[in-house]
């Protein structure tokens, strides 16, 4: 299969998911079958187009033109791809556990919720393979609104006033400040392609270099870096498996895979190194960075702890870039990974306790560890990933960014990072605790709670295997990602 037509079925298959759920509105075995069909073809075509194209910087295939020399147009880059698969093999594991969660917990209008949920991902897959500016804000922008709905689809009042915080920052940001940045980028360079070193150097002032790096590190609102952050705990109403994937994955990382793309393609590191552009942008990261584990450690309710861990999370890649050299643009594509991992089962986890126990506070998870076992214990290990603690991935992607900031003489930085790993271990490990040794004062009734069936626990078991399986082999990962930054190792 040619690269190009996998690149339009990647996007196409998941669109034709909306379809079908629609349309098979009243078989849900079926339905769901299909679907889950889909997500692993999906996933398959990904894997035909690493195949193609292995890990280079391929040509770009227009789609569509709209302006002249300006189109819908994707390309292949060892980015794009590590994301593409990340996401729609993510998907696989997050459709059962979906299947599994929303009907033990009774949900609603199951067909929406999954056809949103295709729709998503064609946007992400979208994302993944953009090859300029102007296909990337396209389904940028469709990515926020195919996940509205799902943000909103339990129709309470909380549900519709959090999608409403979470339309109106993501759509606010990427037009008052993303678009603008790029009409800019346009005018002063003459071209929104993706290209290797950047297509800004020469081409505009250090000053106004920092400026249009604040419109986009801002507008690109989906990376959460404050104070345009509050969308992501707002969006914690949605249904767990939106959390789970949606925003432990697709949604978040978005926004951060933005980032380092425009980062590598559009500023390129040697420009952002020399004209210090990224100064400013290493502090906001860093304070985000710290802020809001502090924030996190305040949090009672399990998602919005978990939703604060994220917002700190994103901003050790965003950091990543504004360090701009390559070991810590690898730290931050290779945080995207781990991150993704460890997250997507700590949300998963904290969907199963509900479905089992109706239970969403911290301080309400007490004895339930011995009676939910499996699930408890795959949180621990996402958790160890998040802290960056070996034997789990999190650790390589941690230790890569300690030395990128090293490398950029940022002292200050590392110290960041490590008291950021400390308060990891602060609102993280408690739950642990709670979890397998303090007892319930209700402990008769709690020994009825139990992981349930293998769509609820399965999954963030496999990703939790996922955390460790991501420590032996993230030397081959660093690998398939080093042309992001070949012409600057060694440098």
């Amino acid at each position: 299969m040619e690269t190009q037509t996998a690149i339009f079925l990647s996007i196409a298959l998941p669109a034709v998911g909306v379809v079908t759920n629609l349309f098979l509105k009243g078989s849900s075995n079926f339905r769901d079958t299909i679907t889950f069909l889909i997500a692993l073809g999906t996933f398959l075509i990904t894997l035909i187009i690493l195949k193609n194209e292995s890990n280079k910087f391929g040509p770009n295939y227009m789609e569509f033109e709209i302006f002249p020399d300006i189109g819908i147009a994707f390309h292949v880059e060892p980015l794009g791809i590590t994301f593409a698969i990340l996401a729609s093999g993510l998907w696989i594991l997050t459709h059962l556990y979906a299947i599994g969660y929303m009907r033990k917990n009774q949900e609603k209008h199951h067909s929406r919720f999954f056809g949103c949920f295709c729709f998503a991902i064609a946007s992400v897959m979208g994302i993944c393979f953009s090859a300029n500016l102007l296909t990337l804000f396209l389904f940028y922008e469709l990515l926020t609104i195919s996940t509205y709905p799902l943000v909103a689809h339990k129709g309470t009042t909380e549900a519709i006033k959090g999608a409403r915080v979470y339309l109106g920052i993501l759509m606010g940001t990427s037009i008052c400040l993303f678009l603008i940045g790029i009409i800019w980028t346009h005018s002063i360079s003459g071209t929104l392609d993706f290209s290797k070193g950047g297509i800004l150097e020469g081409k505009v002032s250090n000053l106004m270099a920092s400026v249009l790096l604040a419109l986009f590190a801002f507008g690109i609102g989906k990376a959460a870096l404050m104070p345009f952050h509050k969308w992501l705990p707002s969006a914690m109403v949605a249904p767990t498996p939106v959390s789970a994937l949606l925003h432990a994955v697709a949604v978040v990382k978005a926004g951060v895979f933005s980032i380092l793309k425009i980062g590598i393609y559009v500023f390129g590191l040697d420009f952002l190194t020399q004209s210090q552009a990224s100064i400013w942008l290493i502090w906001i990261a860093g304070f985000s960075l710290i802020a809001s584990s502090i924030i996190a450690l305040t949090k009672d309710n399990l998602k919005a702890r978990l939703a604060y861990s994220t917002v700190s999370q994103l901003s050790y890649i965003t950091l990543g870039v504004a360090l701009a050299n390559s070991m810590s643009v690898l730290g931050g594509s290779l945080h995207l990974i781990t991150h993704a991992m460890g997250k997507i089962t700590l949300f998963m986890c904290a969907g199963s306790i509900y479905v089992a126990s109706q239970k969403t506070k911290v301080s309400q998870l007490h004895g339930l560890g011995k009676n939910m076992p499996i699930t408890f214990l795959a949180f621990f290990i996402g958790a160890l990933s998040i802290i960056g603690l070996p034997p789990l991935g999190g650790s390589w992607s941690k230790w890569l960014l300690i030395l990128g900031a090293a490398d950029a003489d940022q002292m200050l930085i590392i110290i960041v990072f490590l008291v950021s790993s400390l308060l990891n271990v602060a609102y993280l490990i408690p739950i642990i605790g709670i979890a397998f040794f303090l007892k319930s004062e209700q402990i008769e009734t709690e020994n009825k709670y139990a992981d349930g069936s293998f769509f609820i626990w399965g999954p963030p078991a496999l990703t939790a295997i996922g955390c460790i399986l991501l420590f032996f082999y993230a030397d081959l990962i660093k690998a398939f990602l080093e042309p992001l930054v070949g012409e600057y190792i060694g440098s």
